[in-house]
């Protein structure tokens, strides 16, 4: 199992010119590893088939076209959970002091809960332990695996994957009415809008700060001497 994480967390990561060098080993570690049943088997192999005829810099470009235009396929997990809110920072410690424990040290630019970074962590553990913890985040990773599937994205198949690994359903209706109900958020429209500036306000924007009538500073100054 753990071969099979660590070829999924390189395989949802940013492309690399490594990646399209070590496409045939992956399969061979996956087909040797028999963690994946033969229909996700098969996929990941047809996936990495498929990248391997690809020229790196069309994958990077579809690789940001699928999750960096909009937050609803973020890889930040806590992007879907806490958003902006203070909690996110404490849950990132949190994360950070797991990854630690279990001798998983990050980089100064790596933020906890980037998915192939988590995937990596995982890798580390036992296979129990592991499966608890994707167990723990299946329900992004079935709004996540809904939401490509919408736009037919070959992740798709990579997010089957980790949660057949954690043995979790990979349909959920719930899951399935609310995607099918959202608007999409990388649309040309959602994305100027998201990257609008906002008027630029001098000063204090408040009551408290209007202008000071004339002559009104002068009065006051006057009162308060003796």
């Amino acid at each position: 199992m753990q071969n099979t994480l660590r070829i999924l967390g390189v395989l949802l990561d940013y492309p690399q010119a490594e990646l399209l060098a070590h496409t045939a080993d992956m399969k061979v570690l996956l087909q040797e590893e028999g963690a994946l049943p033969w229909p996700q088997l098969q996929s990941i192999c047809n996936c990495l088939d498929q990248m391997a005829q690809t020229e790196l810099l069309s994958l990077q470009e579809d690789y940001v076209a699928s999750f960096d235009r909009g937050r609803s396929l973020s890889l930040h997990l806590f992007e879907h959970v806490h958003g902006e809110s203070r909690d996110r920072g404490q849950a990132m410690v949190d994360l950070r002091m797991a990854y630690h424990q279990a001798g998983l040290e990050l980089a100064a630019n790596q933020l906890p809960d980037y998915l192939p970074v988590f995937v990596e962590y995982c890798a580390h553990l036992a296979p129990a332990a592991a499966r608890q913890w994707l167990v723990d985040v299946a329900h992004i990773l079935r709004l996540l695996l809904a939401r490509l599937q919408q736009r037919e994205s070959a992740y798709a198949t990579l997010i089957s994957c980790l949660l057949v690994l954690a043995g979790e359903d990979l349909v959920d209706p719930e899951t399935q009415t609310q995607v099918a109900s959202e608007p999409r958020d990388d649309t040309p429209e959602k994305l100027d809008a998201a990257w609008a500036e906002k008027p630029v306000t001098f000063g204090c924007a408040t009551a408290a700060c209007a202008p000071v009538a004339a002559g009104t500073t002068t009065q006051a100054a006057a009162a308060a001497r003796p």
